[in-house]
Order: C-alpha cells, then structure tokens, then sequence
C-alpha cells in the first residue's frame, strides 16, 4: 500500500522546480511565472516575476538566482539589488519553451527544453499520438559557464527534464520525459556533457517498441493509449512512468521520480527496479526530498500541467510527507 503525502499549500498554479535553499523551499509557479519562497509557515513569498514565464531555479556560488524564462528563451539572474538581468540568452538553441535547471556548485547551469510546442500539440491530440513514426523531435541540454557563455550542447534527448548532479561531480542524470527513462550523461573536464548512457528504464522494453512501431501493431498500441487516456484509468495504472522532475533519496543512490501521468512519486534504483510509492492527489511535476530534517520528500501536483488551464483553475498544491 502507498504512502500518502499530505497537502502543505494550494491554491498555485503550476508549482515547479522545487528547490532547498538557505533553510527554506524555493519553487516557480510555471503559470504565474513567478518564483516563491516559502519557510514552512504561512504564506510563501513571492521573490521575483520572471517576463516569459518561471522555469528551473538554481544558484550561483556567490549567492545569486538563476531562474529560466521558459517562453522568453533566456535564463535570468537575480542580483543582489534585485535588478533581474539577462544571464543567458538560448534562443538560437532551443526548439520549444525551456524548462528545468541545473546548477553545479561552479555555478554551471546545464538547461533543458521541450523541443517543441508540446501543449500545443496535446490540446488537439491524445499524448500518444506524439509516438507516430517519426516521433517527437530531440533536442539537446544548453551547458553554460558561470558568466552564462555557452560552453557546449549535449547530444539531442527526448524532452530533457528534471537533472541531478552525481555526489562525486562526475555525472548528471536527467529525466527524459517523453522516452520515459532515466539517462547518465558524464561530465567532461569542460564542463560539457558527454554521451548518454542508460540509468533506469522506466517503461517496458516490449511497450516502448510498440508505442513507436511504424506498422498495424503501432497504431493499435497508440490507439488503445488514447482510449485508456483517462484520469481514473491512470490512477489505478503502475506503469509506464513519465520522469518530471528528479530527486535523490536519503540513501544517494536511489531516484525518486514525480511521475508526470498520475499522482504519485516514484523511488527507483539503477536499472529501474521501482523500490517504493508515494500517492499524491493530482499529477506530480516536481519532487524534492529536502525540509529541516533532511527527510522530508515534497511534490508539487497539478491537476493540469497546461499552463493557461492551470492559471484559471489555481489547483496546484505543494504537498509532503515524512520518509
């Protein structure tokens, strides 16, 4: 039976790259574009409005914010006057709205993005259709110097999400999102991303072939996906897992994931054995094991992820529980 997490704060819109920072959790509302601060006691704060939409959240070592305008195609720091000013510009680089972030303690930022128009599509569409032969469009992750110079492009992935930096520094493992599975990608002196190599699968090796076989048994697998594209049939599904936003457990070795088509997160180890569940009440974006105590896991839910549903509804919620 799955742990239930608890709802710590509603009333957001898409509440996203969950962050511990300085003794407090640190989030953007992707619908609001905005990026909060919140202590674990009333209302968070509202730190800064990002023009383009709130995206991935990290720091440079000095102390300062980088956080990704999605829309704008840009990353953004923050500075200790609190002017917001152009760190990065990734408009010549992306493919579709830029989303997570990850900054090492150099103060590399390596960013993903859609490589697509990807809720232009899934509001005309059921989400299996995005597997019709030739499939959705890779794109790479942008990797930056701490003055925001782009240092290198990694080899193109399926909707690189969520990322974590290894303890030792020597890898980061992202969420492809769309190729449901977890991926390694070595960091090389430079800064710069090596090739990929696999980590955790997080779809059947049989369902992944069908879900993208160009024939009959492709149609029928991605027809039957649509027709099982229901929220009430999701909630009751193990299977497949679609990796958002990533978090080490307790024990650095495992992952938990947020799981993008239900409710839920998902702890996996290397090679995908799911280890443990956590049931939350919406779809899960974003996950974070962090708090006071070190063993707090959150996860930011939503009962949409299309950004201008989600600003008129104010459904998101941050919710917890205790590992």
């Amino acid at each position: 039976m799955k742990t239930t997490a608890e709802v710590a704060l509603s009333g957001l819109g898409v509440p996203e790259s969950l962050r511990w920072h300085r003794g407090a959790l640190w989030f953007s509302d992707l619908a609001h574009g905005t990026v909060h601060r919140w202590d674990g006691s009333g209302e968070p704060e509202t730190v800064v409005k990002v023009p383009g939409r709130a995206g991935g959240l990290g720091w440079l070592p000095d102390g300062r914010l980088l956080v990704v305008s999605m829309d704008g195609g840009r990353v953004y720091r923050l500075e200790g006057d609190g002017e917001l000013v152009e760190h990065a510009d990734l408009r010549h680089i992306v493919g579709g709205p830029v989303n997570d972030m990850l900054v090492d303690p150099l103060g590399r930022a390596y960013v993903g993005n859609f490589g697509f128009d990807y809720h232009a599509f899934t509001r005309e569409h059921p989400n299996s259709l995005l597997y019709v032969p030739p499939g959705p469009p890779k794109t790479p992750i942008a990797c930056l110097a701490p003055d925001g110079s782009l240092l290198g492009l990694s080899e193109p992935l399926l909707f690189p999400n969520g990322m974590l930096l290894t303890a030792d520094g020597t890898a980061v493992v992202v969420a492809e999102t769309l190729a449901m599975r977890l991926t390694r990608l070595p960091v090389d002196a430079d800064g710069t991303l090596a090739g990929p190599e696999p980590w955790a699968p997080l779809i059947s090796p049989a369902l992944w072939r069908l879900l993208n076989h160009p024939g009959l048994p492709g149609r029928i697998t991605r027809g039957i996906s649509a027709l099982l594209d229901r929220p009430a049939v999701a909630k009751r599904s193990a299977s497949p897992v679609a990796p958002d936003g990533i978090a080490w457990d307790t024990d650095g070795r495992s992952i938990w994931v947020a799981n993008a088509l239900r409710g839920e997160c998902v702890r996996v180890g290397e090679g995908g054995r799911v280890l443990d569940r956590v049931a939350t009440s919406q779809h899960t974006l974003s996950c974070l094991v962090a708090g006071h105590d070190g063993r707090t896991l959150f996860a930011g839910t939503v009962p949409t992820d299309d950004p201008v549903r989600a600003a008129a509804l104010g459904g998101g919620r941050i919710e917890r529980v205790r590992l």
